[in-house]
């Protein structure tokens, strides 16, 4: 037997833990209560004195490796801030679910033969085990997983309200703008009454067009829509990928592929409608800024103008429109490049050979224009836009054998196809100025092209070098214009007026957002609520056949393809069920049962992860999304507006705390936004922003170890040895390898898992070290050694309530003395304002210093102490509080339990020092108390012998700053 029985060991926190952990869900401890619907409690919602908040996490994805010690961070931060408003007497909401559809799931299925759903779910299951080992306060009854039909038919839902609606530009919003979305029928109804203008010019009425002539006016018109668009195509994975799924080298990141540039038939949705709110709105939100600058930045409203450079040879087609942010710079437009998609290549080239003027170095060694630009744009086809735009690619382009004509200097000049120039963005091609762009500028000297500078440099500039920033125009005239002089904003107001009175232009603004491509070739996702008819036309399922569940097909493996066949077609594995695939329905609009065809593409894994967070809100409710009332309880707008919004802005609404990493800052919080303002729109959501608060952790580093090869080694595996010079080496099997730090994951072979630090120190110790690395926001290095820090912080606490030798309990009954008593309430006064601002390092520190004070008290701590530590202590370590607080006669959960309040007579400071000046020297100091009367304060100075030593013929004057200045003027 242990000669301490009940000293608190891993064992020991092991066993504490689960019991709690057991006893939180029987109890439904962190059960919160709805004011509406099943779960709803109108009379418990009013028993929160302080109100309501909702902190959430964002959506994890089931890793098959499990968790890591990084995974944890933000969950942990989010539980301490729930446990502690809750002891604040607020109705808190923190829950977690799964977002567990996607492409990694559908891949590790088909390399191990097994269905997606047994692989998923087996993941799930190993991560809900490491998560509630962790002690989390989860209602977990709100536990949703994305890939349940009972959630995914809310998934459906959506889309269909998205593909249902309209963006009106004109229609009124409630913060005094135009332009929100309305529901489709609505347009109906304008187009038969004879509002709305019909495309078709011969007369006819709304009722007098054909289903195929209304569908098509109709989707023009839908928030989603149908389109031939340009995709990522990876024949290796057999299915369409997202930008971010594609590396800078043009391949897979999940296989390393090659990634080919296809045009394919895809669901679209028309996020670029919300540009402007989307960016106008960050002002709404509390934010870091850096997070809202990279929203901005992938928004990249743009304002400009828009120029038609005339072709030089007018037989040739219309002119090329441009979009240019600065018009100022027209007159220093030497030469233009097009996107090799441009439609307008085919009738620039010109057949024959090379025109008059054609340089050598334009030609990239063909025989004539055409088969230089074939070349060239066959080329391009295999390359991502990442690729043709990354950083640092020498940027290269070949002659079209065209010319336009610069509508400002009347110059001919040569028009380029370039891959760096892509068709999405603006207009798919460019003017070129390469002397105030740096890109142009190297394009420029590469291919032998003119440079006219637009913008004075100022002086010292590298004469060899674009400029780029503002200065006085130059070299900016003509018979009709003349902007030298100028300072960039006003010479481009002048050119902008010029161009529209000429018509060879108009301002713009224009969007880098592009709209959201929508739609995978995969199995493991939702399946589209849409069927087409023998038409091509497309319905959206009645919302009482939803969900559309996905079915077991027998091979859901992608189609084999030869990795580098960029000509083949993707054959989603839907595809394959035909019985799935083709059925006979009702649609519910009078023309009975038909038969249809089911969309074989499913949704891409953004979908169950944009809305996720109002599911949590009424997982039970069967017959909404989520019930009015609730979602207004849990979400709705505030009186005041969010810290640090402009005056008179109203508040969005939205998730009170969400915590999560930066890697999702732009598209998962775009893309939900974009959802959540639609819903908003279309009356079903009282909030229009979905996180009021959005907190960006950092990331927990762990070393990794590379070997001769630069491969990564398991770091698990690697052994530390320290030399007789005190230099340390480190080995993997015998061979030397290199450390370096890096985040924590599979690729870097550097796991530590959470479980091992459970068996090691128990979940408390884990949660302690990982709040007390330092602040949340920013990444620090994991080092296990350090972990025993926190593990002693818990057994001196132990030791502080419980005698290890007998289990009895040590508090004493009477009150602490008044030393004890201030260090108490001043780390009170302290604990609570950091818990309040995500302080968690800074918490710790002051609970340490509270907890050694108290183990220096030699006759025991008394229960006032003990008690108040133990509750502040409790949202970071709860586990062991709930133990001691039970220990302490307690018999209900302290997860409830009033946080402890400062006594504010106890933080005033009971003595100060007072500095005692003659002739503005310092002669003394006195202890004081703090709130000293001047005449007291006055008596006491010169009654100092160091202050009477100075003065020879008595006092002219005090100046008195009670508690902390005497200044004395002699005679």
């Amino acid at each position: 037997m242990s000669e301490t029985p009940h000293r608190y060991t891993a064992e020991l926190a092991g066993t504490i833990e689960v019991a709690w952990q057991d006893r939180w869900a029987e109890r439904g401890t962190f059960h919160a209560p709805n004011p509406a619907g099943p779960w709803g409690d109108p009379q418990a919602v009013a028993g929160y004195s302080a109100g309501h908040l909702l902190v959430l996490d964002m959506f994890p994805y089931p890793s098959g490796a499990g968790l890591h010690v990084g995974h944890p961070l933000g969950y942990i931060a989010t539980d301490v801030y729930a446990r502690f408003h809750r002891m604040l007497g607020r109705n808190v909401l923190h829950c977690l679910g799964y977002d567990a559809f996607g492409l990694p799931a559908e891949q590790y299925a088909v390399q191990t033969g097994q269905h997606p759903r047994k692989t998923t779910e087996e993941n799930i299951t190993i991560m809900a085990r490491q998560l509630r080992r962790l002690g989390l306060g989860h209602d977990d009854r709100r536990a949703i997983r994305t890939i349940d039909p009972d959630y995914y038919r809310w998934t459906q839902w959506i889309f269909l309200q998205i593909f249902n609606a309209w963006y009106d530009p004109d229609a009124p919003r409630e913060d005094g703008g135009t332009g929100r979305a309305r529901p489709i029928e609505e347009l109906v109804e304008q187009y038969r009454r004879g509002e709305r203008s019909l495309p078709a010019e011969d007369g006819r009425g709304w009722e007098d067009l054909s289903h195929v002539e209304r569908a098509e006016i109709l989707d023009a018109h839908r928030l989603v829509q149908s389109l031939e668009a340009t995709v990522n195509w990876c024949p290796g994975l057999g299915t369409v990928l997202a930008n971010e799924e594609v590396t800078n080298e043009g391949r897979s990141d999940r296989g390393n592929f090659p990634v080919f540039r296809r045009n394919l038939r895809q669901w679209v949705m028309r996020i670029t409608e919300y540009a402007d709110r989307l960016a106008d709105d960050l002002d709404r939100v509390n934010w870091p800024e850096k997070v809202k600058t990279m929203q901005r930045n992938w928004i990249g409203r743009s304002q400009g103008a828009h120029v038609t450079f005339p072709l030089a040879d007018a037989a040739s087609g219309p002119g090329i429109e441009v979009f240019t942010t600065r018009p100022d710079t027209l007159f220093g437009a030497t030469f233009m490049v097009l996107a090799p998609e441009h439609p307008l290549l085919e009738a620039l080239v010109p057949d024959g050979g090379w025109p008059a003027g054609t340089r050598e170095a334009w030609t990239a060694g063909a025989e004539s224009p055409r088969a230089a630009v074939e070349a060239y744009r066959a080329a391009a086809a295999a390359k991502t836009d990442l690729e043709r735009q990354a950083e640092g690619k020498a940027k290269t382009g070949v002659f079209t054998g065209g010319w336009a004509t610069n509508p400002v200097t009347g110059a001919r000049i040569p028009v380029f196809v370039a891959d760096y120039v892509l068709m999405g963005y603006g207009t798919g091609a460019i003017m070129a100025v390469p002397a105030q762009d740096e890109r142009d500028w190297d394009f420029a000297t590469a291919y032998e092209l003119p440079i006219v500078r637009t913008v004075q440099p100022p002086a010292g500039h590298d004469e060899s070098t674009a400029f780029t920033g503002d200065g006085p125009a130059v070299n900016s005239t003509n018979d009709e214009l003349s902007l030298d002089g100028l300072g960039v904003a006003d010479a481009k107001e002048r050119m902008t007026a010029w161009l529209e009175e000429k018509g060879l232009g108009r301002g713009a603004v224009t969007y880098k957002l592009r709209d959201w491509l929508f739609a995978r070739q995969r199995y493991w996702g939702e399946p589209f609520p849409v069927v087409f008819d023998e038409d091509g036309i497309a319905y959206g399922v009645p919302e009482d056949q939803l969900p559309v569940e996905l079915p077991d097909v027998p091979d859901y493996s992608p189609r084999v393809y030869d990795p580098e066949d960029a000509e083949s077609e993707p054959e989603p594995p839907l595809a394959r069920d035909r019985d799935w695939v083709e059925v006979e329905l009702d649609l519910g609009d009078g023309r009975g049962r038909r038969r249809f065809r089911r969309d074989t593409n499913v949704m891409p894994q953004w979908a169950g992860s944009c809305w996720y967070y109002l599911r949590y809100l009424d997982p039970a409710n069967a017959e909404a999304l989520v019930d009015p009332e609730n979602e207004s309880y849990w979400m709705g707008p505030r009186e005041q507006p969010v810290a640090g919004a402009p005056t008179g802005t109203r508040d969005p609404g939205g998730v009170d705390l969400y915590v999560g990493g930066v890697e999702h800052a732009v598209l998962h919080l775009l893309y939900a936004r974009f959802w959540h303002k639609v819903l908003h729109d279309l009356g079903h959501l009282s909030s229009d922003e979905p996180f009021r608060t959005y907190f960006a952790q950092g990331y927990i580093q762990a070393p990794a170890y590379t070997d001769e090869r630069g491969q990564y080694v398991e770091a698990s595996a690697v052994e530390e040895e320290v030399g007789e010079d005190g230099q340390v080496t480190f080995t993997y099997a015998g061979r030397p390898v290199t450390r370096e730090f890096g985040k924590i994951g599979k690729s870097l072979k550097n796991m530590v898992s959470p479980d091992d630090m459970y068996a090691a120190y128990g979940a408390d110790t884990f949660r302690l070290y990982e709040m007390g690395m330092g602040p949340l926001e920013q990444s620090k290095p994991w080092d296990t050694r350090a972990v025993v820090g926190s593990q002693r912080f818990l057994q001196r606490l132990w030791r502080n309530v419980v005698d290890e030798e007998t289990g009895a309990l040590r508090v004493l009954e009477e009150a602490p003395d008044a030393q004890t008593a201030r260090v108490l309430h001043r780390t009170i006064d302290a604990v609570r304002t950091d818990l309040g601002e995500l302080g968690f390092n800074t918490a710790i520190a002051r609970l340490t210093e509270l907890n050694n004070a108290l183990t220096k008290l030699e006759a025991g701590v008394p229960r006032e102490a003990a008690e108040a530590l133990v509750l502040m202590v409790a949202p970071l370590a709860p586990h062991i509080a709930e133990e001691l607080w039970m220990r302490m006669g307690h018999p209900d959960s302290l997860a409830h339990e009033p946080f402890p309040v400062a006594d504010p007579a106890l933080l005033v400071d009971e003595t100060v020092t007072c500095v005692v000046q003659v002739r503005g020297k310092v002669r003394d100091r006195l202890e004081v108390p703090s709130d000293i009367a001047e005449d007291a304060l006055r008596e006491l100075a010169l009654a100092s012998p160091k202050v009477q030593a100075s003065l020879d013929n008595g006092v002219r004057t005090v100046i008195v700053r009670a508690p902390k200045l005497v200044n004395v003027v002699p005679a």
